[in-house]
């Protein structure tokens, strides 16, 4: 069994008398350490996708077996030990806490799980060694996203999802935290998992899930990803 398989996921919203399918009938499946880019446009089901397989929702029929275990039969105390300790969320407008230093924000995620990475170290793995004592607003957007992702490391979780994480950014910064992430895949082993609008980052990946009108168009698995170097957007 693959690491993560989906199987006929579905997740519907009622707005009034109108009902909206937001995933419809949804089935792949991801390999462990695997970089994942689900890719589609706005509306096309993505965050919902992401925010189930994060444990932040639930589907309303199908199955999200992750490691073995399918969360969509969890209770709602077994998904908030399923946030707490198996993922890392990195968001596309950082969310830290603007009264706290780098440091400080990161280990808020780190105290709170059993065997966090250190603080300081992750700090320095995602190049910010000199700003561990800065405010967020001290920093630039992609200082703040890499300490958004130290956050999420720190935590050591077994799949990092990240929903736009260079969407607030320059194509350059943008590249930077790209490479972060995928020497979490590479270096550590970690399954990550990348929501984004934009196609020009699907050649990096290992398996890109295609996605339109809530449904699953294409999954495409990539031998030789590109450099992340030499994309361009």
């Amino acid at each position: 069994m693959s690491y993560i398989e989906i199987k006929d996921s579905t997740k519907k919203f009622k707005t009034g008398d109108t009902e909206i399918i937001a995933n419809d009938a949804l089935s792949f499946s991801v390999e462990k350490g695997e970089l994942v880019v689900i890719l589609g446009a706005s509306g096309a089901g993505k965050s919902t996708l992401l925010n189930i397989l994060g444990g932040m929702d639930t589907n309303d029929s199908g199955q999200v077996i992750i490691d073995g275990q399918d969360i969509s039969s969890y209770s709602d105390k077994k998904l908030i030990t399923y946030r707490r300790y198996d993922v890392g969320f990195v968001f596309q407008f950082y969310n830290l806490v603007q009264n706290l230093t780098t440091k400080e924000n990161v280990e808020l995620a780190s105290e709170i799980v059993k065997n966090p990475l250190d603080p300081v170290e992750t700090l320095k793995e995602v190049g910010l060694s000199k700003r561990i004592d800065n405010f967020p607003a001290q920093l630039s957007g992609g200082e703040q996203q890499r300490v958004s992702i130290a956050r999420a490391i720190a935590k050591n979780p077994k799949i990092l999802l990240c929903d736009e994480p260079t969407g607030a950014l320059d194509s350059q910064t943008g590249k930077q935290i790209l490479q972060i992430l995928q020497d979490r895949s590479r270096k550590q082993g970690s399954t990550v998992i990348i929501v984004t609008h934009n196609s020009a980052i699907a050649p990096i990946a290992d398996r890109v899930i295609r996605m339109s009108d809530s449904k699953i168009n294409e999954v495409e698995v990539n031998e030789q990803p590109m450099d992340i170097k030499d994309i361009e957007w």
